[in-house]
């Protein structure tokens, strides 16, 4: 097992499921339900079912890498370890930006969006850069101060956008009848197929909770307990919510599109409970760009620490917080320039490939672990023995064979300029240590 050095371990099983859960909720759930029951009607629930089980396995594997290699990094840090450095540059390229950066762009346009429904000030370009610049900047200024500061923001908010949700799932059994309950069986394979896909991507988010794995309390019992129950909480609420509000809406919710849970807390509770909602979504898409925050910059220190980015600055820990400081301020600014460039739909769907991309190398990597034999004590294993990673691969496989064409295309002009940039480094190190010898 690998040690940490340096970073101070303080979040415990409630704090990672915290930190899992708020990264994983974001905007999503707000209007998820529409999609679902467009496709499948009265049989959504099992698209749920299926996704859950798919990300309960992928998880499955992030436990384990996460109880062999306990620094701080996370996917990075499992596929660097397994396959080298190419591979974990590739990785640190990929989750920083085609995931994450892109993710939060976008997340960031929704929310100065959602604030402009009751602030219409923020429609203006000059209003929303302003927004974005305080954000980023103060969520940066939280994380440099230290983890315990930046995990009371992530518990405040995963907090605050649950609140409207669990009004709406506790609440909402005395609004429907036990005949709206009612799951049909005869949707095909290929339309549940199809919507398993689409909800596949509102389930990511908490493999990027292991990014702060170096500052996990004993990881080797915390991390499976954390993530497992991360996964099980989110599956749960998903399926209740979808059933709730679709029982609530009935065949009026695919003309609620922006808004099915907010018009479902309409129903019950008249206007309030729709302001609840609309606020609860705000905090969740502010949340979502919280956690991020909080975990990606570890991306970057970790690849600085291991020289596989090039930028020594990067994996510099301050000598008072004892955070990588240079690698907050760094992701920070990055979200606040995408964000005021744009909402980049097309890099977006980039990120939703580029997490596929991520689950398939640490899947692999589990697969590497167990063929070198590691057989250190007190390490988690997935049950099955090679079952679960292996199923996994081939799911992974059949989701990116999937996607369409043209995300599959710039996916892999992404990763041959990665590449190509990769090579120059390699080409530039070797003349720099040729001039150094002469």
């Amino acid at each position: 097992m690998i040690e940490n050095e340096g970073l101070k371990r303080e979040i415990g099983t409630w704090g990672l499921v915290a930190n899992s859960v708020n990264i994983i909720i974001g905007a999503g759930i707000f209007f998820l339900p529409v999609l679902v029951a467009e496709r499948l009607g009265s049989g959504s629930i099992w698209a749920y079912v299926i996704c859950g089980l798919l990300m309960l396995m992928i998880m499955l594997c992030f436990v384990e890498a996460g109880t062999r290699i306990t620094i701080t990094g996370g996917a990075y840090s499992y596929i660097e370890n397994a396959f080298g450095r190419y591979c974990g540059f590739l990785t640190t390229t990929i989750f920083i930006f085609g995931a994450a950066v892109m993710a939060n762009a976008a997340v960031a346009n929704g929310l100065a969006d959602t604030l402009s429904y009751f602030i219409p000030v923020f429609k203006k370009l000059w209003v929303r850069i302003s927004f974005f610049a305080i954000m980023f900047g103060g969520l940066g200024y939280f994380n440099v101060r230290g983890l315990s500061k930046a995990m009371a923001i992530v518990k405040f908010n995963t907090v605050a956008k649950l609140v409207p949700i669990l009004m709406i799932v506790v609440c909402g059994w005395f609004f429907i009848k036990a005949s709206d309950l009612a799951v049909t069986t005869g949707n095909s394979m290929k339309d549940i197929g199809e919507t398993s896909l689409i909800l596949l991507f509102a389930f990511v988010g908490a493999e990027t909770a292991l990014n702060v794995s170096g500052e996990i309390k004993r990881p080797e019992k915390t991390i499976p307990k954390g993530i497992i129950i991360s996964v099980l909480l989110v599956v749960v609420l998903y399926i209740l919510v979808q059933v709730i509000v679709q029982a609530i809406l009935g065949e009026s919710i695919t003309q609620h599109r922006d808004a099915p849970l907010a018009e479902a807390a309409k129903v019950m509770f008249g206007p309030t409970g729709a302001l609840i909602v609309i606020i609860g979504a705000t905090f969740s898409m502010f949340g979502n760009i919280s956690g991020m925050v909080l975990n990606m910059p570890r991306i970057l220190y970790a690849s600085a620490r291991d020289k596989v980015l090039p930028s020594k600055s990067l994996a510099k820990i301050h000598p008072v917080f004892r955070t990588p400081y240079i690698a907050v301020i760094i992701y920070s600014a990055l979200g606040f320039i995408f964000a005021s460039i744009g909402e980049f739909k097309q890099l977006a769907m980039l990120s939703s490939a580029s997490y596929l991309l991520i689950y398939l190398g640490v899947v692999l990597s589990v697969i590497k672990f167990r063929l070198t034999g590691n057989k250190e004590p007190g390490l988690y294993k997935v049950p099955g023995a090679y079952l679960i990673p292996v199923v996994s691969v081939l799911v992974i496989i059949w989701v990116l064979s999937n996607l369409p064409a043209n995300e599959l295309k710039a996916m892999s002009v992404f990763i041959l300029a990665v590449t190509a940039i990769y090579l120059v480094m390699i080409l530039f190190n070797r003349k720099a240590k040729a001039g150094r010898k002469a």
